[in-house]
């Protein structure tokens, strides 16, 4: 038993304005009717009716005084194309969802200060309202954040003040407050303020090279004319907590970061009276209207917690 082998039908004589003008057709039972719903001439309507029954091979509709009806095949040619503008109806939606930014992929980059103390609320909310948006949150130093930024490795940043921008849109977006921790039993423990220049004296724990935490207080110690004296190096606050508590040294970190080891540890911390101690932390990206729709609702946030704060 044989069986015939199906006809193709050339996609190129099939377009949505006729699968739409059909099924307006096939449910109206009317050529005039359905011509009319889809905005198009009588006789143009018939055209396109002729050629979609000359590219399928079969009759789809049946003529009569009284109108038109669908035959067998006209039914079936009717599901599927009801198919495709559902499916693309939903194609739509979805593209319309990118292009709104509800959908969408964000690269932030940002350094430890920003990532510890200001992002995880704001980026909770976020990702709550738009759970379809997926962000890559990454920790960097600040110098690397900004070439990432120059790179296109990264959508947003989010670093200290003082690091090279060149070639970035760049904003303020919030300030953290430094202060010097030491153990309890350390001299400066008696200290509510101090200014820099008094803790030179002192065996510091800092963070490794390259961070701009350790660039900052670097470079203050210098403008003083004294070095910094780096008993240890660590990758992390929360270890400088440890050395500190240890009695290692003492060290410079932003307060709201470390609250919780400051409690947990029993350290003081000394308000610092130099004016550095009030550290701006910069938000970057390479262009603000280059930003993907997903990057740019993030962007707005960030700056509108700017703002507000």
């Amino acid at each position: 038993m044989s069986t015939a082998n199906p006809i193709p039908i050339n996609p190129g004589r099939v377009d949505f304005v006729t699968l739409r003008l059909f099924c307006a057709v096939g449910r109206t039972g009317s050529i005039t009717k359905g011509a009319q719903e889809c905005h198009l001439a009588l006789s143009a309507a018939s055209r396109r009716l002729s050629d979609f029954e000359a590219a399928t091979g079969t009759r789809l509709l049946e003529r009569s005084p009284k109108g038109v009806a669908l035959t067998a095949a006209g039914h079936l040619a009717m599901q599927h194309a009801m198919r495709l503008f559902q499916g693309f109806e939903q194609f739509g939606a979805q593209l319309s969802d990118y292009a709104r930014g509800v959908k969408g992929h964000v690269r932030l980059w940002a350094n430890m200060s920003a990532l510890t103390e200001f992002l995880p609320a704001t980026l909770a909310a976020f990702l709550s309202e738009h759970p379809e948006i997926r962000v890559e949150v990454e920790e960097q130093l600040s110098g690397d954040i900004a070439r990432a930024l120059v790179d296109g490795l990264a959508d947003i940043g989010v670093f200290a003040d003082g690091t090279p921008t060149h070639g970035l849109w760049v904003a303020p977006f919030r300030t953290d407050t430094l202060v010097v921790l030491c153990a309890r039993s350390h001299p400066l423990a008696r200290r509510r303020s101090v200014d820099f220049r008094s803790c030179l004296s002192h065996d510091f724990v800092g963070l490794n090279r390259g961070s701009s935490l350790l660039e900052l207080t670097a470079r203050a110690a210098a403008q003083e004319g004294l070095a910094l004296r780096l008993r240890v190096q660590v990758r992390s606050f929360d270890a400088m907590c440890q050395m500190i508590a240890a009695g290692l040294g003492i060290g410079v970190v932003p307060l709201a970061a470390c609250l919780g080891p400051v409690r947990t540890l029993g350290l003081h911390a000394i308000r610092l009276r130099d004016a550095w101690s009030a550290r701006t932390l910069m938000l970057a990206c390479k262009s603000r209207s280059s930003l993907q729709p997903a990057s740019r609702l993030l962007m707005d946030r960030l700056l509108a917690q700017s703002a507000s704060d």
